[in-house]
């Protein structure tokens, strides 16, 4: 097929020297190292101004051929995505091309805005990215963080997310024995749990009080948006 004809759309980066942001490098490092709240927000927000690379990778097939020979017939080049022992499917994406031929150095790399990776992520199925897999700042991005880039809006942790708090109060609105509430993180960095505090009534019975819990949670489960800024949550019980 000739090349007479045909044209190349810009791309917009093809200025892009495949060096990582120093900001997005620096914040994942502070992540790596001790994984608060606001060091992940400061990193949501260095890599939502910045691009990624997604790895393309040979995907060929093993082909038999006559008197028993066999031949890697190699066609095609795709994306990878990994599974993790948690049966959660990932996309790697990496900083720059050095944290890239780190982890695989015949990888091709395709640069890309975070939220297009994203998109691509959950168009494959996968719950998280895979930042600079392979070196001393990997960092997994969560779920809510997978949808905040995916949908180009600020990434908050769930406890301070103003969505998230006011879905909060309404799913404990309708419940009597709820003298007040509070969201706060959950014990484990890192993770995304968030932890609701229910001060109840005092007089209920351990059944009672987990039953109240249970019909938050089950309201709480059928908010959409609330789900995708959520990575998991906890519940914990005190009397008035």
């Amino acid at each position: 097929m000739t090349w007479s004809g045909r044209e190349l759309s810009a791309s917009g980066f093809e200025s892009d020297t495949g060096v990582a942001d120093p900001a997005v490098l620096a914040a994942a490092a502070q992540v790596a190292d001790d994984p608060t709240s606001a060091a992940e927000e400061t990193l949501l927000s260095a890599l939502a101004g910045s691009r990624v690379l997604v790895p393309v990778v040979a995907a060929g097939e093993r082909v038999v051929l006559p008197a028993g020979r066999v031949a890697d017939n190699v066609a095609e080049m795709a994306t990878p995505t990994i599974v993790g022992p948690d049966g959660r499917r990932a996309l790697p994406v990496f900083t720059g091309v050095e944290a890239l031929a780190r982890w695989d150095r015949a990888a091709r790399p395709v640069p890309m805005t975070p939220d297009r990776a994203a998109q691509a992520a959950i168009s494959e199925s996968c719950d998280v990215l895979l930042l600079d897999l392979g070196s001393d700042h990997a960092v997994v991005l969560r779920p809510s963080m997978l949808f905040a880039l995916a949908m180009q809006r600020p990434w908050r942790p769930a406890h301070l997310d103003p969505h998230v708090l006011d879905a909060v109060a309404r799913a404990v609105q309708g419940e009597p024995d709820v003298q007040r509430h509070t969201c706060e993180a959950g014990d484990q960095p890192g993770t995304g749990v968030m932890r609701i505090v229910l001060t109840l009534r005092e007089g209920l019975s351990h059944a009672e009080a987990e039953a109240v819990a249970t019909r938050i949670g089950e309201r709480l489960a059928t908010d959409g948006e609330l789900r995708v800024r959520v990575d998991g949550l906890a519940f914990r019980v005190t009397t008035g």
